[in-house]
């Protein structure tokens, strides 16, 4: 079967990104557009549309208006996802040779951003919930003890990434945080892709955005965390502590110069969405109905887990003896299709949609797992990473990347460095980056995820050749 039948192909339950629900949730003004004649949209960056680098048009006019809607000094719009715009704003406010800190769960994208812009990156270890497998996102007391331990010899940290909040909607206060790392003289850079309602303001219950707490660089991923289709992002400046000029630049290189004048419009229609009353209102039902799902589904006894976006519904299979990967292999045979399966949680995105009579479904299926899975012990804990509170790369990334490599299996290539990446996807977090040099317990503990995800990590990997 060809691409497009399986595009239109019905699903069932939708569970899963673009958080518009396969178009159930796209804003009215973008549903009317797309009622058009096929194409007639998809237009150039002519003089009176324009593009998120130009300074004429209707694009940049669009752009104007959303900053200072959401109380930025900038905002850009982009098309290839929060991917190309983290990796422009990271080029952005460091220079090669400089370092970066960032945690351990950072997207493989700034991993990938440091290669390109010969950036070192400062990876500091994650509090680890081993019941799940799961990292939290650090509190101010965790950040704390990791400056603590700076500088290190020779690297001079030039800026610092944070996520909030992470893939499965874990998020702590960020405000402390960023004033910490402000007063180092540092510009913070915050991975919310997965966290654009939380600019909304429209429930006092929702975790304050990374805007609100004063990072001068925000990514938020508009099909992921709102009602734009899939690769539409925007990035968000505020404050002087970043060029915008340097911004633009760094933009051009990892920009298409021919953006679809369709993303653009769908930018601008889901961040139009929280603007307005009806939209607001609409996603004040959809974080109650989230909250009242979440209640009634523990009441019915599925072991749901404790986070912080109402948006996303962690199931915790480990807990009955089941990998929520293969719970995700039996939920789809049945039409249920989630967000993220991990080794010991299966995590459903919400979405934006009504999710009429999903309790209902949910229950069921549950019952139906665990008849066909379900065991009477939960699996053993999960083993935390072998690794230090803050590490450094023994060798740039990117000349790591670069250089002559061999393939080896992981368990003899205990003392070598590294020139790839190991990260399961999605979530697309590394376990390994480039120019790491793996000890007997990072391979022994690589070893071990092998087991948990199948197909996903190699039983080799690439090292430097001599």
């Amino acid at each position: 079967m060809g691409l497009l039948p399986l595009l239109t192909r019905d699903r069932g339950r939708s569970l899963h990104l673009p958080a518009h629900g396969r178009g159930v949730a796209l804003p009215s003004e973008l549903r009317a557009m797309l009622r058009h004649r096929a194409g007639l949209w998809d237009l150039p960056e002519l003089p009176e549309i324009g593009g998120p680098l130009i300074q004429q048009g209707a694009v940049a006019e669009s752009q104007r208006k959303a900053a200072v809607d959401i109380g930025a000094e900038r905002a850009w719009y982009g098309v290839n996802g929060a991917t190309g715009l983290l990796q422009a704003a990271l080029l952005a406010i460091a220079r090669p040779g400089q370092a970066v800190l960032m945690p351990r769960n950072v997207h493989r994208s700034l991993i990938q951003a440091c290669v390109l812009g010969e950036l070192t990156p400062v990876l500091f270890d994650l509090p680890f919930m081993v019941d799940r497998g799961h990292v939290f996102p650090p509190n101010h007391s965790w950040l704390q003890e990791v400056l603590n331990e700076l500088p290190i010899n020779g690297v001079e940290i030039a800026a610092a990434v944070l996520v909030h909040p992470t893939y499965q909607g874990y998020a702590t206060d960020l405000k402390p945080m960023v004033a910490e790392l402000h007063r180092r003289g540092w510009p913070v850079l915050v991975d919310e892709a997965h966290g654009a309602h939380f600019a909304s303001r429209v429930d006092a219950d929702l975790p304050d955005s990374a805007i609100t707490a004063g990072a001068d660089l925000i990514v938020h991923s508009l099909h992921k965390s709102a009602a734009g289709l899939a690769q539409t992002a925007v990035l968000w400046l505020q404050g002087s502590r970043v060029d915008p000029i340097a911004i633009e630049r760094s933009l051009g290189w990892l920009q298409t110069t021919s953006p679809s004048a369709l993303l653009l419009a769908s930018c601008e229609a889901s961040l139009n969405e929280w603007r307005k009353p009806a939209g607001l209102r609409k996603l004040r039902v959809r974080l109650d109905e989230a909250r009242k799902l979440a209640c009634r589904l523990r009441d019915l006894g599925l072991p749901l887990l404790e986070n912080q976006d109402p948006l996303r519904l962690i199931l915790h299979t480990a807990v009955v003896g089941i990998s929520g990967l293969d719970a995700d292999v039996w939920l789809m045979g049945r039409r249920m299709v989630a967000e993220l399966p991990e080794p010991g949680c299966l995590t459903f995105c919400i979405g934006l949609a009504p999710q009429r009579g999903l309790a209902r479904l949910m229950h069921r299926c549950w019952h139906g797992l665990l008849a066909a899975h379900g065991k009477d012990t939960s699996l053993p804990a999960f083993a935390k990473p072998p690794l230090p509170r803050i590490a450094v790369p023994a060798m740039p990334c990117g000349v790591a990347w670069r250089a002559q490599s061999r393939e080896v299996p992981i368990g003899d290539a205990v003392g070598r460095i590294a020139t790839e990446l190991i990260c399961p996807y999605p979530p697309g977090i590394p376990l390994l980056v480039p120019g790491e040099r793996l000890d007997q317990r990072r391979a022994e503990w690589l070893l071990e995820q092998q087991h948990f995800w199948p197909d996903q990590i190699a039983v080799t990997v690439k090292v430097l050749a001599f």
